[in-house]
């Protein structure tokens, strides 16, 4: 893909959504942190949920080891893999008193030194919490790289590579918000919507799909 066809893709993404944003409830870094850490294998209506009531008696570190691993758990039991998870939070939430004074750290490698936080959850804590021009790839924007042809690579380090190499600055920021809900609402896994793609004329997908047949 050309560098023409990039920038018309993220400027029509732009037009729709100028101001674009995690759709993860959040007020703080921490919050935002834990609700990244939850959302591992788990929809964000499912982690938002949750943390709604999770987050009105526990919004800081340590308020969560106050609260305890088990009452933890119940908060987090209607989501997936919710015991790990809460055993990560107790965890990092330790971690962050302990050596980063409570406060959520504004660098990678200790966001990746925190149980539970991989380079994808790290790159979206930068990138929302802190506005670092990351762009987190997750397997929505695995696939619309892949399959528009707008950064293709054989995984996930490779594609964050190239959509950080290939997307014009004045993108990055806002680049992962855009993507991800592309391809949550419109290039969607099983079927995707090209009939009502905003950015169709530019994809190089070859196997666009018609409107689907009126009854």
């Amino acid at each position: 893909m050309n560098p023409a066809k990039r920038r018309a893709i993220y400027k029509t993404l732009q037009a729709l959504n100028p101001d674009p944003t995690t759709e993860l409830a959040y007020s703080t870094p921490f919050e935002l942190l834990v609700a990244v850490v939850l959302s591992a294998q788990a929809t964000d209506r499912s982690v938002n949920i949750a943390t709604k009531e999770l987050f009105k008696v526990a919004r800081t570190p340590a308020a969560i080891l106050t609260l305890g691993a088990e009452r933890l758990t119940d908060h987090i039991r209607t989501i997936g893999l919710y015991r790990t998870k809460a055993a990560n939070v107790m965890r990092l939430s330790q971690i962050l008193i302990e050596q980063h004074g409570g406060k959520v750290p504004h660098v990678r490698e200790s966001l990746e030194a925190l149980p539970g936080v991989g380079r994808k959850t790290a790159n979206v804590v930068l990138n929302t919490a802190f506005g670092e021009p990351t762009i987190a790839v997750d397997t929505h924007i695995f696939r619309v790289a892949n399959r528009t042809n707008l950064a293709p690579g054989k995984d996930v380090e490779e594609v964050e590579r190239r959509l950080l190499k290939f997307t014009p600055d004045e993108f990055k920021k806002n680049a992962h918000h855009w993507l991800i809900l592309h391809g949550r609402y419109v290039c969607k896994a099983r079927v995707p919507e090209c009939w009502r793609c905003p950015i169709v004329q530019w994809c190089e997908f070859r196997h666009k799909t018609p409107a689907p047949a009126v009854a």
